[in-house]
């Protein structure tokens, strides 16, 4: 399956939607932050197939980072999650950027549908055969 770099600052959701991917047989990595994630995938080079990210982090948020990783790893699908309205309207401005923004609180089973979309490369709207 997938490696997937998870970064989330909300220990218990990183903890819930690490638990919920694996039992689609995919590896997680995790980190607590942006800027953590940036050094992971600049040490660890080609080596994910998906960026999984929360938006509101304290440090460096999912926007900063997602702008990063599509200048840096430009080949890396970025799928975000936020629970907030207003961070979900500025990940929209990433349109060409971002597979999908997953609201906050979602399922397990919205999360797995979701990671499975991006991987794939279809848009949030067309549904998995």
């Amino acid at each position: 399956m997938a490696r997937i770099l998870l970064t989330e600052d909300d220990e218990s959701v990183r903890a819930f939607v690490k638990r919920a991917l694996e039992l689609d047989g995919h590896e997680i990595v995790e980190a607590e932050d942006g800027g953590i994630a940036l050094e992971i995938l600049n040490t660890r080079q080609d080596s994910f197939d998906l960026l999984l990210s929360d938006i509101m982090m304290p440090v460096m948020d999912g926007i900063a980072l997602a702008l990063a990783v599509a200048r840096d790893h430009p080949g890396l699908p970025i799928l975000l999650m936020t629970g907030f309205a207003d961070q979900r309207e500025r990940a929209f401005g990433l349109d060409s950027l971002v597979s999908d923004v997953v609201s906050k609180p979602f399922t397990l089973a919205e999360i797995r549908v979701a990671v499975a979309r991006a991987l794939v490369g279809r848009p949030a709207a067309e549904k998995i055969a």
